[in-house]
């Protein structure tokens, strides 16, 4: 039983597809699932080191801010209907799995106008143009985010469930274990600071700031600059700073830490809440319909998180807030009880399970 997943452009539109896929497999051995992405984007990285069939097409993004560029997204997608429709000749899917992206819309469109059922996964609070456009037509539609359904509109048939975004569960957090295998105090407050798996400059520029200046007392940190951005910070490690270009396992961060620093992807946000850790998010303000402002204004809204600006970042403000912070454990507690309880770390197999029993009718 062959399905179609499509969806990437960025890690967070690609990453929960493969988690999906991949449950999906382990409920139901007969199906065979077949990703369908972008050549432009990070897809065509990851997609050759995992173990799933694939196809690569010249699909492109509308040119918002340069109109006349989108002939080529048009092109595009003429080229893309006509190699889909060449794929699913010799084994027709039996539902496309859409996870968001401009990589999708191909696939979903296609699938639609076939008559194949639609899956579709939004991994933000504010849904995508490409779940708006589908989320009437499709047969299921999973959340990351349950606010996430005041601006989508459904349609009659679709099954709506806020089932989380799919992520590796965490594993056992042994805390003081952690520290030991890092060379960091039990008693120490552990800041990790993630910018995303490619970096963040502005994080990056405001923490070695931060580290400069002098980091309160009792405060240590795990900091993943990104490997582009290893080089210049490197020299700022010591006693209280770890530094790295990246956190791969990251689940030993994650055991270590009490309180986060990081971007406000969906997928960050799905991790942090799974393994109970405050966290101050500071959105990428140049992201798509700026959701990431919106995943950071949800969270913070349950308690779970302090929002920051990036217009506020700077060592001064990480200074006055994370030395609170570090004050006051009883809001600390709090916010972690509360970034828990929106926890999902079973978001992947429970999809899966929906996709088989209520769209591909599997026992």
């Amino acid at each position: 039983m062959r399905v179609f997943f499509s969806g990437g452009g960025t890690g967070g539109h690609l990453y929960p597809g493969l988690a999906i896929a991949r449950a999906l497999v382990r409920r139901a051995p007969q199906v065979v699932p077949h990703f369908i992405g972008a050549q432009r984007g990070i897809e065509r990285e990851v997609l050759p080191t995992t173990e799933f069939a694939h196809t690569l097409l010249d699909l492109h993004p509308l040119y918002r801010a340069a109109p006349w560029r989108n002939w080529q997204t048009l092109a595009g997608g003429v080229r893309a209907w006509r190699a889909i429709g060449r794929l699913a000749a010799g084994a027709p899917p039996a539902a496309v799995i859409g996870t968001g992206g401009y990589a999708a819309g191909a696939a979903l469109a296609w699938g639609r106008v076939h008559g194949v059922p639609l899956v579709l996964h939004e991994c933000d609070s504010f849904p995508g143009k490409v779940t708006r456009w589908f989320a009437p037509r499709a047969s299921l539609l999973s959340l990351g985010f349950p606010e996430a359904t005041r601006a989508v509109a459904t349609g009659p048939q679709t099954r709506v469930v806020p089932s989380g975004n799919p992520i590796a569960p965490p594993e056992s957090r042994d805390r003081d274990a952690a520290r030991a295998r890092w060379g960091i105090a039990t008693n120490a407050l552990v800041l990790l600071i993630v910018g995303g798996s490619q970096g963040s400059a502005a994080l990056n520029d405001a923490v070695a700031a931060w580290v400069r200046a002098g980091l309160p007392d009792g405060v240590q940190l795990i900091w993943a600059t990104g490997r582009a951005h290893h080089a210049r910070f490197a020299s700022l490690a010591g006693p209280d700073v770890r530094v790295e270009p990246y956190l791969a396992p990251i689940a030993e961060a994650y055991a270590a830490a009490d309180l986060a620093l990081t971007r406000a992807g969906a997928m960050t946000i799905a991790e942090l809440c799974a393994w109970g850790i405050p966290s101050v998010l500071v959105p990428l303000p140049t992201a798509a319909q700026d959701h990431q402002t919106h995943n950071a204004r949800t969270l913070a809204s349950a308690g779970a998180c302090v929002h920051l600006p990036q217009s506020e970042l700077g060592s001064d403000a990480l200074t006055a807030l994370i030395g609170a912070l570090q004050r006051d454990p009883t809001r600390r507690d709090a916010m972690a009880v509360a970034a828990r309880s929106r926890g999902r770390p079973n978001a992947a197999a429970e999809i899966a399970d929906l996709i088989a029993t209520h769209v591909l009718k599997l026992p």
